[in-house]
């Protein structure tokens, strides 16, 4: 068997936040078209957070129609359609994240429980703790948690196959 060793992606250059400003104020008329298309009241909300642009969608008052949008399925496909509008209009690749109703840090929430599940394995004496497979973007907030909570976390595996696992440092 042989290992082929996992190629790097090119590495983009840092965005100004001028940049990253405009990849958000794309995202917005793209997600803005998208909701009066659907029907569906959202405010959407614009930041630069650690060196992305970051789009909040959150509903209107008792307005619960964006649940319909909340599941992760839905705002990673919804988050990938958003980077494609982007990147048409600026010629950039963009790493942009969406949020939809809070769903991102309710899955977060989820991943850290993920984590304290593992790490309760590994303090009844495994070696180490495999995670369910993942996004990459949910691979990264494992690396952070597990970094945060003094683990060694790596990612196996290809495609959707890829899957990260935990150790004590």
């Amino acid at each position: 068997m042989s290992i082929v060793p996992e190629t790097e992606p090119p590495v983009e250059p840092e965005l100004s936040s001028s940049d990253l400003e405009e990849e958000g104020d794309a995202a917005a008329d793209f997600l803005e078209g998208l909701l009066d298309i659907a029907d569906i009241a959202g405010d959407l909300d614009l930041d630069v957070r650690n060196g992305r642009a970051y789009v909040s969608v959150e509903s209107e008052g008792d307005d619960h129609s964006l649940d319909r949008l909340a599941a992760p399925d839905t705002v990673t496909a919804l988050q990938e359609l958003t980077r494609l509008a982007v990147q048409s209009r600026t010629g950039r690749f963009s790493r942009l994240i969406l949020d939809i109703g809070g769903s991102r840090d309710a899955r977060r929430r989820e991943l850290e429980q993920l984590v304290d599940r593992a790490v309760e394995r590994l303090e009844e004496g495994a070696s180490q703790a495999s995670l369910p497979s993942m996004s990459s973007y949910e691979r990264k907030l494992v690396h952070d948690i597990a970094t945060e909570r003094g683990l060694v976390s790596e990612s196996y595996g290809e495609g959707p196959a890829r899957h990260t696992v935990i150790r004590r440092s």
